[in-house]
């Protein structure tokens, strides 16, 4: 039977575990490319600091995926906010994600999707015309979620050491 995942908005006592799946995010990009991902050891408590602080901020949106059972679990976490206009990036104001994981066991499970489609609902409940987002280049898995939902290629970073 695979289990019911649902979406909800993050709570101050789910903190400690989203900053644990924020971590491995981090780590994640730092595998596929450590020149560009950067990864400063321990990880959990300044996200678990930022993240609650994020809490009370109007302009952000930070919801958990849960998977249900006689034990519910948080199973990964997005994280977005309404931004301004930015002129350096070209870009107007906008909702951007600034992060989206799901914990390996509950991969293929529909977990991202629900992810997305609640923190996507969010943004536009707070008025984001738009939303933005960036995808670590290997990771084919999570651009084709993201053209699922209609996501196109804008932007293509280019990274030089020196």
């Amino acid at each position: 039977m695979i289990p019911s995942i649902k979406a909800r908005p993050a709570e101050r006592a789910d903190m400690p575990e989203v900053a644990r799946l924020a971590a491995q995010l981090v780590r994640f990009h730092h595998a596929l490319d450590p020149h560009r991902f950067l990864c400063l050891e321990p990880l959990e408590p300044g996200y678990e600091r930022w993240l609650t602080r994020e809490l009370d901020n109007p302009d952000a949106a930070i919801v958990v995926a849960e998977r249900g059972g006689a034990e519910p679990a948080l199973v990964g976490y997005a994280y977005g906010r309404r931004e301004p206009r930015d002129w350096m990036s070209l870009r107007d104001a906008c909702g951007a994600i600034h992060d989206i994981y799901v914990a390996e066991p509950a991969r293929r499970l529909g977990a991202g999707a629900t992810l997305l489609e609640a923190v996507i609902a969010r943004l536009r409940e707070l008025g984001a015309p738009r939303v933005v987002l960036h995808t670590a280049a290997q990771n084919a898995a999570a651009q084709r979620l993201f053209e699922r939902f209609g996501f196109r290629r804008t932007m293509i970073e280019m990274t030089l050491e020196l």
